[in-house]
């Protein structure tokens, strides 16, 4: 099958790219950026006037709730959303049902993905087994069968002798340790952050030192390992002062953000709103414009969905009682965008966060458009306006905090290795 794209505006921060021209694939495969190769004639021309044209995006953390949870969702059915949103390679972290800390899980995870192949899905490795923070788990088993890296979800980490074990052998095997910082005893029974709508509200609070303290001692640990580590869905001002000063170390660190906490702050939590019932919770107006600060400067360096789609009980219970997590694969490239708009980034690091960066964390070969590379490609319409409601949500998650927001930009075609996997139709 051979494709071209055509009069596109092609944005590839790898490569340094943002210029209109033209796009070629061949089985597969980017054969070229620009001139048109020898003797290609196209079986398919897509005019992409007027619309930007970009890797395909890499999300590094959606839960698929498959196996244990399909009740919430399936593999099939996210997958499909995140194509309609323009995400080619998910991440999936190890907390499904039984957890990701043998062989077989990982193999039950890729022939799912595989049969219904919409997007390219790559499991994270339980960092303990069974998640329970007391025995390391057999990382290069894990490794072997297919895992880009290890990590132990929400699960606590309390024991610093674990925490320092599992970063030594992660480093053995030259694993990424996905590591998501919060001290279970200072969180305790919280579920909002600790300050003003804590005590508007009268919910247990978390207070930011749940996850300072975390931070700190793990980038202690980095260095005395030399382990690699990816910090997960930071969410205070004060957690990327300490990473930045990590970074200028040299310590081999990196770090995300869900999109959820670049946009919302505890304000949203309004009268209960149980959509906005978060882990790590939402934080101050502080918090949100240090976060958009540290992705501006790379301290931050990608954007996640952190997508968790919830069925309806899930979230109408008492607010303390529901679960915490936010369907979000829907809005993830239209709320980046606005922050282009907003001019808190440009649209080459808005693009960049969600492709080239976090696919060099994951360390999986994707994230640009060069020739030679698999033809993962999403295609935008940055001025196509749609409001979020229920019917336009394609994830059987519809726990979206942002309900009712009219976003800008919407993705027209996603391809998966040169084969189209989504076409908006109007």
């Amino acid at each position: 099958m051979r494709i071209a794209i055509k009069h596109g505006r092609i944005v590839d921060p790898a490569n340094n790219q943002d210029r209109v021209t033209d796009l070629y694939i061949e089985k597969g495969k980017i054969v070229a950026v620009g001139k048109t190769p020898a003797g290609f004639t196209p079986n398919r021309t897509i005019d992409a006037k007027g619309k930007i044209v970009c890797p395909g995006l890499v999300d590094l953390s959606v839960r698929l709730c498959e196996p244990g949870y399909e009740h919430k969702a399936t593999i099939a059915s996210e997958t499909t959303a995140a194509a309609s949103t323009g995400i080619t390679s998910i991440c999936c972290p190890p907390d499904t049902y039984p957890v990701i800390d043998t062989s077989a899980v990982v193999e039950l995870i890729y022939q799912r993905a595989l049969k219904t192949n919409m997007a390219r899905v790559y499991p994270l490795g339980a960092l303990t087994h069974g998640l329970k923070g007391e025995t390391l788990a057999e990382m290069h088993a894990l490794q072997g069968a297919g895992c880009i890296g290890v990590s132990n979800a929400y699960a606590p980490l309390d024991n610093s002798a674990v925490l320092r074990g599992a970063l030594e052998y992660a480093a053995t095997c030259g694993l990424t340790v996905h590591l998501f910082c919060e001290d279970s005893y200072l969180r305790d029974q919280g579920v909002v952050h600790e300050g003003i709508m804590s005590v508007r509200l009268g919910l247990p609070a978390i207070p930011e030192t749940a996850e300072t303290i975390a931070v700190s001692r793990a980038l202690l640990l980095v260095e005395q390992s030399g382990a690699r580590v990816h910090f997960c869905r930071i969410s205070s001002a004060r957690s990327i002062e300490l990473i930045a000063r990590a970074k200028k170390q040299g310590l081999p660190v990196t770090a995300d953000v869900s999109i959820t906490h670049l946009h919302l702050t505890e304000i949203d939590l309004g009268a209960f709103n149980s959509h906005c019932n978060l882990r790590p919770p939402l934080r101050s107006q502080y918090d949100k414009e240090g976060l958009r600060k540290g992705l501006a400067d790379g301290t931050i360096d990608a954007i996640c969905s952190d997508h968790q789609p919830h069925d309806d009980d899930a979230k109408s219970a008492p607010f303390s009682m529901t679960e915490p997590g936010a369907s979000t694969l829907d809005v993830l490239l239209p709320l980046t965008l606005q922050l282009a708009r907003d001019n808190t980034l440009t649209l080459s690091q808005a693009i960049a966060a969600l492709t080239i960066k976090p696919a060099k964390i994951a360390g999986i070969q994707a994230g640009h458009l060069s020739a030679g590379a698999v033809a993962d490609i999403c295609i935008i319409d940055p001025e196509k306006s749609w409001t979020v409601i229920k019917n336009n949500l394609l994830s059987a998650g519809k726990n979206n905090p942002f309900m009712g927001w009219e976003l800008t930009g919407k993705v027209t075609h996603t391809l998966l290795g040169g084969r189209i996997v989504y076409e908006y139709q109007d």
